[in-house]
């Protein structure tokens, strides 16, 4: 069955990640992945690392740890980095990162940067970044408490996931809306547009 958009000569497509929202982000763009095998590295900023450097170093190491093992597949990595300034927030794993990330978050705006690697059977990688602003309102301790308490901000870069509840505290957003869930589509495109995909009926 073919996709919007379909590998040259039928070669597999395999996801490098885990994230739920990015298979839900290609499936909404009938982009088909023949496999997804999640890709386990240590995801660590380096020392005074921007986080624009951070966001295409992490999308191209997931994609090479999974490229090593299928040469014969082009390999998609991808990681989403948000940030206040220069620093980089945390995927927050427990109610107290959440309860930092939103008090930094609130009342001011801040840059979700998106990293996309392809890797081509022939081992050739190519890269976009993604950048999106988002600006939160001011969120007084009832609304934060209300989105620590939701959870659905576990597990995601910055403590929140702008398609759940932390949507009705988000003022304004610039740039790519589907890069702040997971993924930019746009840039998604153009990449694999890059590596000889091309639109199916």
């Amino acid at each position: 069955m073919n996709g919007y958009l379909n590998a040259p000569d039928n070669t597999p497509l395999i996801l490098a990640s885990a994230s739920p929202r990015r298979r839900e982000l290609l499936a909404q763009a009938h982009i088909l992945t023949d496999e997804i095998l999640p890709a386990d590295i240590d995801e660590t900023p380096l020392k005074n690392e921007l986080p624009t450097v951070y966001a295409i170093r992490m999308a191209c190491a997931k994609a090479r740890l999974v490229a090593d093992k299928r040469a014969d597949a082009f390999v998609l990595g991808a990681d989403t980095v948000v940030a206040c300034g220069r620093r980089i927030l945390p995927k927050a794993e427990t109610k107290e990162e959440l309860l930092s990330c939103l008090t930094l978050l609130s009342g001011r705006q801040h840059r979700v940067y998106g990293g996309i690697a392809l890797i081509a059977p022939d081992g050739k990688v190519t890269s976009r970044l993604s950048q999106s602003k988002v600006a939160f309102r001011r969120l007084g301790a009832r609304d934060i408490n209300a989105l620590i308490e939701n959870g659905d901000g576990l597990g995601k870069a910055g403590g929140y996931a702008i398609q759940g509840l932390a949507g009705l505290y988000i003022r304004q957003i610039s740039g790519s809306y589907s890069n702040i869930v997971g993924l930019d589509l746009f840039q998604l495109a153009s990449l694999l547009l890059a590596a000889g995909f091309s639109y199916g009926a």
